[in-house]
């Protein structure tokens, strides 16, 4: 069985829209597009490095899906570790709204998320990851679908765009396994999820 583990920049504030550019994702009126690339550096470079070594499969949320789709595939460097990864194994997208997907190696998976992204964990082998995707990852993480988070925690804020953690969230504890901070002052942590929160008083 195949552990399944999110990726996600977010701001200090939560915001994880549109981190690459602003043709990304305007949605909303969202105008904050691109906050993510000022920040880039080889420590950060490393840390992308080292979780694309470790996939077997890629989950996707269609608008993630058609982001990557438009620029992936024409990525050929052989020394390229995301493009390479990316390109060769098998991508699963979530959707109820694409009818096909022309990136090779590409399967929908049409029905009820829940269910599909269960029976594609039960099936599989090693480490399922999912980019982004938050609207999918919100739907898994309250069902306890998701098993590591990977967050890039960027030393800005935005003060409007779409949360991760919205309210309404399961609550849901996780396990502090691995930080970093790199030179331009991203905090990179691993988590993996424990449970049910505990509660007390002071």
């Amino acid at each position: 069985m195949a552990t399944l583990s999110l990726t996600q920049f977010l701001t200090l504030d939560g915001v994880h829209q549109a981190p690459g550019g602003p043709e990304e994702d305007a949605s909303g009126g969202f105008a904050h597009g691109g906050w993510s690339v000022p920040y880039s550096d080889e420590d950060f470079g490393r840390f992308i490095t080292g979780i694309f070594a470790r996939p077997t499969a890629f989950l996707l949320g269609r608008h993630t899906y058609e982001i990557f789709a438009g620029y992936w595939p024409q990525r050929t460097d052989a020394g390229d570790p995301v493009a390479t990864k990316l390109n060769a194994l098998p991508k699963y997208v979530a959707t109820t709204t694409l009818d096909s997907a022309d990136w090779s190696g590409t399967t929908l998976l049409r029905g009820d998320a829940v269910a599909e992204v269960t029976a594609l964990k039960e099936r599989t082998e090693g480490e399922i990851q999912m980019h982004g995707s938050a609207g999918l990852a919100r739907t898994l993480l309250d069902h306890d679908l998701i098993d590591t988070l990977h967050l890039a925690v960027l030393p800005v804020v935005l003060g409007s765009g779409r949360r991760l953690f919205s309210d309404g969230v399961r609550p849901t504890a996780f396990r502090t396994t691995e930080t970093s901070v790199t030179s331009t002052g991203v905090v990179l942590l691993t988590y993996e999820r424990e449970g049910r929160p505990s509660y007390g008083s002071f």
